[in-house]
């Protein structure tokens, strides 16, 4: 079975979602290559929105569990242009698909790891099924994922999920200076270090413990088949990217009035060897490939791998992290939990061929960097600040 790359022009949203989703009548118009919304909003409308948003949170609080992102950022909204992506050409992909279970066959497991090594070279980004993952674990996530964002935001901004994390609630962009450096979204972002501390029983967190083990086992099981594309084997990464020193991240993209002057998630790529992502039905999904970018098909019936910086420097270049972002939806929420294959701080990257493309540097050293030219320019910079 070949590797799938099956690119095809959206000129309506209802080519990129499932036949089946009754509202695809009501959102036909927001094709998120071709937004009709308005590119600014007039003042008088950031009135009424922002004070249907207070109003909210200080008339009915079962209902305020969005973050008030116009009042918060109302700043950023006067006399600034749209993000820059209704003159874009969106076209809807699906991503190459790997059904993992030929890794078990003699006949098929060479050409089944040469399909994963190619589609970690060409896209950066590819779906997987028969991964190992059972459908009802990640089912039992997704409805406390639900519960748990279905809370008052007042709570959820004041209560720490557990005892996993202090700060583990995070929404909007505090650093945003502008709109294209703001995301619609809050997530709760869990360093699974914290999962071995002693802790009181509850469903999430043993549904958390569980999916998080066989993540875990699974970014394990594709390392080994990159890293022998390779010519190497994962063992400096399973060693240094233990559970403990991973993240699961639980995504939250809400409804937003504002679809054309904000991101979901702004543009970036990963900073860590590689992800493992569970998206629902919703099309919001976009990757950057041949400076172009593509609007992925959702399929929730699989799981979606994609390539961090650390793998792109350890492999000098052959498998690529692809820039990526999340448009926002008019209409509809989006949930999605991502599992972040990271290393220790200490943990020394260094590329696998000569000559090497990227000097050589710690994982510590590369965050703090990431983290600097954020605050100093509002993005990430990312590998071009570590070329050899």
């Amino acid at each position: 079975m070949k590797v799938l790359g099956i690119v095809s022009e959206a000129r309506d949203l209802n080519q990129c979602i499932p036949a089946t989703q009754s509202i695809s009548k009501q959102i036909k118009e927001y094709s998120f290559g071709e937004l009709k919304a308005d590119k600014q909003l007039s003042l008088g409308r950031m009135e009424v929105l922002e004070a249907r948003e207070l109003s909210q949170v200080h008339t009915a609080p079962v209902m305020d569990h969005s973050p008030p992102f116009l009042a918060t950022y109302k700043s950023l909204f006067g006399g600034q242009q749209a993000i820059d992506t209704e003159t874009e050409v969106v076209e809807c992909c699906d991503l190459p698909l790997i059904d993992l279970s030929r890794l078990n066959s003699v006949l098929e497991a060479a050409q089944c790891k040469q399909d994963i090594v190619t589609a970690a070279s060409e896209w950066g980004f590819f779906q997987i099924v028969n991964h190992g993952i059972a459908d009802g674990l990640l089912a039992r996530l997704r409805e406390e994922q639900v519960k748990r964002f279905r809370q008052p935001f007042k709570q959820k901004a004041s209560e720490k999920l557990l005892d996993f994390s202090d700060d583990s609630y995070r929404w909007g962009t505090p650093t945003a200076t502008s709109l294209k450096h703001l995301s619609w979204s809050e997530a709760y972002h869990i360093p699974l270090s914290s999962s071995n501390k002693p802790a009181r029983s509850s469903t999430i967190r043993c549904v958390i413990e569980e999916l998080s083990l066989g993540m875990a086992q699974l970014a394990n099981q594709l390392v080994d088949t990159l890293a022998e594309g390779l010519g190497r084997d994962g063992t400096y990464m399973k060693e240094n990217c233990t559970r403990n020193m991973c993240y699961l991240r639980l995504n939250r993209y809400p409804p937003c009035p504002i679809p054309a002057q904000v991101f979901g998630l702004v543009p970036h790529t990963d900073s860590d060897f590689l992800t493992i992502l569970c998206q629902d039905e919703v099309i919001g999904l976009q990757l950057k490939k041949g400076g172009r970018w593509f609007t992925v098909r959702p399929n929730p019936n699989t799981l979606v791998i994609n390539i961090g910086d650390l793998f792109q420097a350890w492999s000098n270049g052959l498998y690529k992290s692809v820039e990526h972002r999340v448009m926002p939806n008019p209409h509809l929420e989006r949930f999605s939990v991502a599992y972040f294959m990271c290393p220790s701080n200490e943990t020394v990257i260094e590329s696998s061929a000569q000559p090497a493309i990227y000097r050589k540097f710690n994982f510590g050293e590369y965050r703090q960097q990431v983290q600097q030219d954020v605050r100093r320019t509002g993005h990430k910079v990312g590998l071009t600040r570590f070329l050899a």
